[in-house]
């Protein structure tokens, strides 16, 4: 029997001939934007399809149609595989999906682009790039001294793909790494590490502290009183995993109390941010509107993770990324 795959009918579009290429022994199923599958071109409820492997592509978040999708796999009669275009599994509906028994297998090809976000912004407060513009257009030749990427120490508070891109980043430009992990085990990107129960103790010598993890009971709100209390001063925050990791009203403070130098914010609480809320406008505040994700080798990356991995489940191989039920 081939393995049945399912995927939006978009996504078929763009990947169809390369997954034909891959002569393996699967039947494809279409399903539209109206969370119905197409059976021989008629629109086919989903209750009573059975699906080996279900592809959830970055073409349903660009349509704006990935809910219909979580309520297409959950309405199936069954799903062996998921297969999501998400990093971060904290939407409510992946944890119904693994109580149903559905393997889930999240995404990693997010984490390059993030990598290079996270040190681009970095970078950009480091370096006086303003003033030395604002040098240029005066025709004024003088020194502009800047802190080296070098000389400071980070924490990596996750470290799961996007997690380890940014290590391996940041040991590039010379700099020391400790990291936040479920094991605290070390590597020649990872010169310290502990468990959430050793935050406290790592974060006093970060000069550079990248929340990178998922959001979560254990995590949710894990930068409150305590975690800003233990920071040095002149420390920059950097979060490009959830919103709700960071308590943004101890956030703002300890930016006006110049405890933090600065704060680089890709997610946030509520999205879209409102016009008007305060963070828009914070002097010691870059946002961006969750757009680290966003380099051009992304999508490239989602098909490769697709096609390498349908590959494996035929052939009954372990598969990447593939998450354990009790860490959703």
């Amino acid at each position: 029997m081939p393995v049945t795959v399912a995927m939006y009918e978009k996504s078929f579009d763009y990947i169809g001939k390369k997954l034909a290429a891959l002569d393996l022994d699967v039947s494809v199923l279409i399903f539209n934007r109206d969370g119905q599958f197409l059976i021989d071109g008629t629109p086919t409820p989903p209750d009573d399809i059975s699906v080996d492997y279900l592809w959830l592509s970055t073409h349903l978040n660009v349509d704006g149609v990935a809910k219909m999708a979580f309520r297409l796999a959950l309405a199936c009669k069954s799903v062996g595989v998921l297969q999501t275009f998400n990093a971060g599994l904290d939407d409510p509906f992946y944890k119904a999906a693994a109580a149903k028994g559905i393997r889930i297998c999240n995404s990693s090809a997010q984490g390059v682009a993030i990598a290079e976000y996270v040190m681009a912004q970095v970078l950009g407060i480091l370096h006086p790039l303003d003033r030395q513009r604002q040098q240029q257009q005066a025709e004024t030749w003088k020194i502009t001294p800047f802190r080296e990427i070098s000389c400071t120490n980070w924490l990596i508070i996750g470290y799961g793909a996007i997690g380890e891109a940014i290590a391996r980043r940041v040991k590039a430009f010379g700099a020391t790494t400790a990291v936040v992990r479920r094991s605290p085990r070390t590597s020649d990107l990872v010169d310290k590490a502990g468990t959430l129960a050793d935050m406290k103790q790592l974060l006093p010598d970060a000069d550079i502290i990248v929340l990178a993890c998922a959001l979560n009971d254990e995590t949710r709100d894990l930068a409150d009183v305590d975690f800003f209390g233990s920071v040095k001063d002149g420390a920059i925050l950097i979060n490009v995993a959830r919103g709700g990791l960071v308590d943004e009203d101890t956030l703002v403070a300890a930016l006006d109390s110049g405890r933090l130098e600065a704060a680089v914010l890709d997610v946030f609480r509520e999205e879209p941010l409102p016009a008007g809320h305060r963070l828009w406008s914070h002097p010691r505040i870059r946002l961006t509107p969750h757009t680290s994700f966003a380099g051009d080798g992304g999508s490239g990356r989602w098909e490769r993770l697709f096609l390498d991995n349908i590959g494996r489940f035929v052939r009954n191989e372990p598969l990447i990324r593939e998450v354990d039920p009790a860490d959703i």
